[in-house]
């Protein structure tokens, strides 16, 4: 329900400043880069995205094992399933105040405490299966190829394998961070909603999680304390549109 999730409008110049290693066999014009960047195959994407959640990780305090969140989003996994479009997915929490969760196309899942803090398990699953949906949809992968595609003169560095080969480890967390905070748009962010609305349904979970997390996240929205609400659909409109089609289910 962020950003998102994952890289739309994304610019990756910060992440290849530096990168001057040249590819003599794989050295691409601007143009070409453009055009491998707009073509990034889903392994490719795929490794971005391992490497960007492992350089997050590491950075980030884990929850352990023992640990009441570990405990709770455990159950909340289970009653999602383990898997996204056949990906195997990986759940872990971040122990921050922040409130935030997201998901990559790897099938890395991480939900901030602070999201956990104040919503309870129905809501935290109706919030992750949103942030699924982004990357079931190819928002994600969508959103990195627009990145790469911004970036094509950078690109021309190197081929495609060289742009992930060459990536530093500061680099690789830069494009962390830009996952974390990246905005989809409203349409997108509608397209996940309803996706995290059928998921629920098809898990025999009630999705009036998803209208009540909106109505929490609505009352953040004055101060502007998460990234989590940044260029969404309001948030009263957005529980408004999950009531109704409840309501048209015979959901109460």
């Amino acid at each position: 329900m962020k950003k998102r999730m994952l890289l739309l409008g994304l610019s990756m110049a910060a992440l290849l400043t530096g990168c001057e290693t040249m590819d003599s066999n794989g050295l691409l014009t601007s143009g070409a880069g453009a055009m491998q960047a707009y073509t990034l195959s889903d392994a490719q994407v795929i490794a971005l995205s391992d490497k960007a959640c492992q350089e997050m990780d590491s950075k980030s305090t884990l929850a352990p094992a023992g640990s009441p969140y570990t405990a709770r989003l455990t159950k909340i996994a289970a009653a999602l399933g383990d898997n996204i479009n056949g990906v195997p997915a990986n759940y872990k929490v971040y122990v921050t105040k922040d409130v935030n969760a997201f998901a990559m196309a790897n099938g890395c899942i991480r939900v901030y405490s602070g999201l956990m803090d104040i919503m309870n398990d129905n809501e935290v699953e109706a919030v992750v299966g949103h942030e699924m949906g982004h990357v079931a949809l190819g928002h994600v992968k969508k959103g990195m190829q627009v990145a790469m595609g911004t970036n094509a003169l950078r690109a021309a560095a190197a081929s495609m394998g060289g742009v992930i080969g060459n990536l530093s480890q500061s680099q690789i967390g830069a494009l962390g961070e830009q996952v974390v905070n990246a905005q989809f748009s409203q349409r997108q962010e509608s397209e996940a909603d309803d996706y995290s609305y059928d998921l629920l349904r098809k898990r025999g979970i009630s999705p009036a999680g998803l209208a009540t997390s909106f109505e929490k996240l609505a009352k953040l929205e004055q101060d502007r304390q998460s990234s989590i609400l940044d260029d969404h659909p309001a948030s009263e409109a957005r529980a408004q549109h999950i009531r109704d089609r409840m309501a048209a289910d015979g959901i109460q």
